[in-house]
């Protein structure tokens, strides 16, 4: 009788603190939620801002966040939350079947692009079978699947009911052995042979076999399994998104002439003699091209429209992957713009050249017989923001060279390069790098997240900024207002699964640095060395080339695309590239668009997809040879290799 009243009176003391407990966090989180939209509703210009930003609730209220399913029922159980993520973990999984059941359950109606991709994969002579994709909600928005992971106020919460679970554990465990000393007694004794005979056993290894049903062979085999979401962050890579979606996957590792190791990412057509290069810009990567799934996302829409789809990387991981496994940060970060159009590009392409024209001569006999000079298909480029400035430094210093550059044509989205229209906050910028760049260049090498713990601390909150609009919606504001206004859903692109704890884009200094001296100098030109000596072995000048002198080199059409609401690279900046190419005879087109500069990429926007892939139509069919055009008064430097210059 006593030892149940003492349980009894346990149960009840645990509930009342963790009730407490739990309410307690949840009246500071409504706090912070209402001082959030007390501020937003102050903040003059928030909707023009935040109206970019989809699924959110952007009214600022004072009422409570919303918070998981497991919390909304009252008081939460541990042994609760533990089965509801198992069930959460087996649902996000995605259900194949084959092709006959193919439009039956779609919570979704089918779109041209989801059509073109299932219809593709699945006609004659396909190596790719005919699958079914069981739509949901987390299969159209990379971001919207951040519901995989906790943020930090679910961590706080789950943490705290682990707490006072295991610290009434022990006290019942005690209470227990007080009350019952011949139990006690016996469990000791009980623990003491069990430790006894695990040291015995210490070695011994239990191998369970497994087998799948309705393999062709199911004879049991064991497997290995690795938790890839670490700690509940979402670590998922662009192999992760394209696989789950259903397409096709193939990772090629390049590297460069400077020892760099890059990750070129396709989405195979092994027979197509189409080919559509992708190029990410600054702080991002070849995820960026698939974050919008299957309809809204330029990877798949090209894929489904017959293209041989390659998603290239440039180099600045936090892993620092080089063939020198003992390189210092310092030596890693020391590259700017220049590195990423005369080596990382280059290395890509030939990359591609290599294996496509293998390939489309082996499942082609008739184009063995084709000369060495003619490329057996037709490559394009569709680049972003800094990915922008670097084709088109590739473009011209391989023109300089003497050296094929492989394209057919560029479609540049919001293309970095002339920068003097900017906001204020880039003027700053571009004076402090000027100014304090020999002192922090040597401690300052790169810009990312150091460190495992911070790296998932942002992975955690960009959970917590969807869960609470109120601070979402502010933080989003106050990085929208740094940014001179530019309504791109800033916070959003934090849940993309790149930004994780084990690994991240960032951005050498000297990439910034020759950000700001384009900037500073109004011209789109290559890496300053601030020597005079070291820019005449670099380029046989004292002064850096400027590329917008070499536009009449181009010999392929070029599509600019900007955005009216883009403040990071305004229209007038890409207005210049279009106004400076067409005086130098460069077949080239100017578009616009209702869009900020994460748009591009992040948004789901159909009609800048079906606008690329029209222009992306206009290329010819393989063999065709386009007119090289140089004028003949322009004088042509001589390039040299600048990887081991100091500046």
């Amino acid at each position: 009788m006593i030892q149940r009243f003492v349980d009894d009176v346990l149960a009840v003391t645990k509930e009342s603190v963790k009730t407490f407990t739990y309410e307690s966090l949840n009246n500071v989180v409504r706090l912070i939620n209402g001082l959030s939209a007390l501020l937003l509703t102050l903040l003059p210009g928030r909707g023009s801002v935040l109206e970019g930003v989809h699924g959110w609730e952007l009214r600022p209220t004072f009422r409570g966040p919303r918070f998981p399913r497991w919390m909304e029922n009252g008081v939460s159980s541990f042994n609760q939350f533990i089965h509801e993520l198992s069930v959460d973990s087996d649902d996000s999984s995605l259900d194949y079947s084959s092709g006959e059941e193919d439009g039956i359950g779609n919570e979704y109606p089918a779109t041209p692009s989801s059509q073109s991709s299932r219809g593709s994969r699945s006609s004659p002579g396909s190596p790719w079978p005919s699958i079914k994709r069981v739509h949901s909600h987390k299969e159209h928005v990379v971001h919207s699947t951040t519901d995989r992971r906790r943020g930090v106020i679910e961590d706080l919460h789950l943490a705290s009911e682990i707490f006072i679970e295991s610290a009434f554990e022990m006290v019942h465990k005690a209470a227990h052995f007080i009350l019952s000393p011949l139990d006690t007694i016996r469990t000791l004794f009980r623990w003491l042979w069990s430790w006894s005979s695990c040291e015995r056993d210490h070695d011994a290894d239990v191998i369970v076999p497994t087998a799948t049903l309705g393999d062709d062979d199911p004879v049991p085999s064991e497997r290995t399994y690795t938790f890839h979401q670490s700690l509940n962050t979402d670590a998922r890579t662009c192999q992760d998104v394209i696989t789950e979606l259903g397409y096709p996957y193939e990772a090629i590792r390049v590297v460069t002439n400077d020892g760099y190791v890059l990750l070129l990412e396709r989405i195979p057509r092994r027979d197509a003699r189409k080919v559509l290069y992708l190029q990410h810009g600054i702080f991002d990567s070849s995820m960026g091209w698939v974050s919008n799934g299957v309809v809204g996302s330029p990877a798949f829409a090209a894929f489904d429209q017959g293209y041989d789809v390659y998603l290239g990387n440039f180099r600045g991981l936090v892993s620092r992957e080089h063939v020198d496994k003992n390189i210092s940060s310092r030596q890693y970060w020391k590259y700017s713009i220049n590195e990423h159009a005369m080596e990382d590009i280059p290395a890509m392409i030939e990359k591609i050249h290599e294996v496509k024209t293998s390939e489309l001569k082996l499942s082609q006999p008739e184009l063995a017989e084709e000369t060495d000079s003619d490329q057996p298909f037709k490559l394009c480029a569709l680049c972003h923001s800094m990915g922008g400035a670097a084709m088109l430094m590739y473009v011209i210093t391989r023109r300089i060279e003497e050296k094929p550059h492989r394209l057919s044509r560029l479609v540049l989205l919001s293309p970095a390069g002339f920068h003097d229209d900017a906001p204020f906050i880039f003027t700053v910028i571009e004076n402090l790098l000027l100014l304090l760049s020999p002192l922090l260049a040597p401690f300052v090498p790169g810009l990312y997240i150091p460190t495992r713990f911070f790296r998932m601390l942002l992975n955690k909150l960009a959970r917590d900024f969807h869960h609470y609009p109120a601070v979402g919606g502010l933080v989003q504001t106050v990085v929208s207002y740094f940014l001179g206004g530019d309504s791109s859903n800033w916070v959003g692109v934090l849940g993309i699964p790149h930004y994780n704890m084990n690994d991240m884009p960032g951005v050498s200094f000297r990439v910034g640095l020759h950000l700001a001296q384009m900037k500073h100098a109004k011209k789109f030109r290559m890496f300053d060395y601030g020597n005079a000596s070291l820019n005449m072995e670099a380029y046989g000048s004292p002064e850096p080339l400027d590329l917008g002198e070499y536009f009449g080199l181009f010999d392929i059409p070029v599509d600019l695309v900007a955005g009216r609401k883009d403040q990071v690279i305004r229209p007038t900046m890409v207005k210049r590239y279009y106004k400076m190419m067409k005086d130098a005879g460069v077949d080239v087109s100017f578009n616009e668009f209702e869009y900020a500069h994460l748009d591009f990429t992040f948004s789901h926007r159909e009609e800048l997809l079906a606008y690329v892939m029209s222009r992306l139509l206009l290329v010819g069919e393989p063999g065709s040879k386009p007119k090289l055009k140089l004028k003949p008064s322009q004088k042509v430097p001589k390039l040299r290799r600048n990887d081991k210059l100091d500046g």
